[in-house]
């Protein structure tokens, strides 16, 4: 039988961990899944600890590429409709797949979805500040200042992943902040206000603390924004927050010493800026010879 929904679990060197996560995945009310958990190139116990498990999920130990490719291979090897991620250091309340799942197959025109998250920092429970306040709907404004979906809230559809071309393998930090923007320029992202995902933090090998400049990053995936198919009010969104992310890391850049890579950063900026202008020159001299409507000369362009 194939499964309605996939799960994938990407893992690195966190079997004490691990374990909790894979629990919180077969405990769920909900059974009609698969599990699948990538091994990531760990030299702990996890593969040998998997293998214990392997009747109940499948397994891949590859080399250590990452958690982009861990998370693209696990889709790759996925059956169902659904695909739901979890980090490994993260735990689901039993309900969750059943919840989300109910939703996703009641809500067609939606593609993806996220559930509202219980913060854990170091053992203790703390509430997100009102920045990290999610929103629901069309998120892709408020998705530019930093990342507002959580991998391991979220449920989405194995086709629309596969359409917005997944994880990029080249981000080793940010890589969800680069995907949520590209599906949230074309999609809704709903929120369920239900708490069924705790999301664990603090511990020291996170990624978000193993980075040096994480906005170099998340300048990276707007430049990738920008030079996709957006409208107009998403393009300025865009490059009013790029000018801003460019100026903290220019400054930055400044206070190391390394003035060349601050004023490469604003020649960027100036660049994509004319790109725009360029751009929108082209839609002019296509729409003004043959009346054709600006919706329509920006794919012609």
């Amino acid at each position: 039988m194939v499964p309605r929904v996939s799960v994938v679990i990407p893992t690195f060197n966190r079997w004490p961990l691990l374990v909790e996560a894979v629990d919180s995945v077969l405990t769920q009310s909900y059974r009609d899944f698969e599990l699948i958990v990538i091994d990531d190139g760990s030299t702990d116990a996890t593969a040998s600890e998997l293998a214990k498990l392997a009747p109940r999920l499948q397994f891949f130990v590859t080399q250590r590429r990452g958690v982009s490719a861990a998370r693209n291979l696990g889709v790759s090897q996925s059956r169902g409709h659904y695909i739901a991620f979890l980090d490994s250091d993260d735990v689901w309340l039993n309900s969750k797949l059943e919840r989300q799942t109910r939703f996703m197959d009641e809500h067609p025109e939606f593609h993806i979805c996220q559930t509202e998250e219980i913060w854990i920092r170091n053992g203790v429970r703390v509430n997100p500040r009102a920045v990290h306040q999610k929103p629901s709907g069309d998120i892709f404004t408020r998705s530019l200042e930093l990342c507002l979906v959580s991998p391991s809230a979220v449920m989405m559809t194995k086709a629309v992943f596969e359409r917005t071309g997944g994880f990029d393998e080249a981000f080793p930090v940010c890589e969800d902040y680069d995907l949520w923007l590209r599906i949230s320029a074309q999609h809704q992202v709903p929120l369920i206000p239900d708490r069924l995902t705790i999301k664990r933090g603090g511990h020291a090998d996170q990624l978000s603390r193993s980075i040096w400049g994480m906005d170099r990053y998340r300048i990276l995936a707007l430049q990738k924004a920008l030079r996709s198919n957006l409208d107009r009010s998403q393009e300025a969104a865009v490059l009013k927050m790029l000018r801003q992310k460019v100026a903290i890391v220019a400054a930055g850049a400044r206070k190391r010493g390394r003035e060349q890579e601050a004023q490469n950063l604003q020649a960027l900026v100036a660049e994509l800026e004319q790109e725009k202008l360029n751009g929108r020159q082209r839609d002019s001299d296509i729409r003004e010879p043959e009346g054709i409507s600006a919706e329509h000369a920006r794919p012609l362009a």
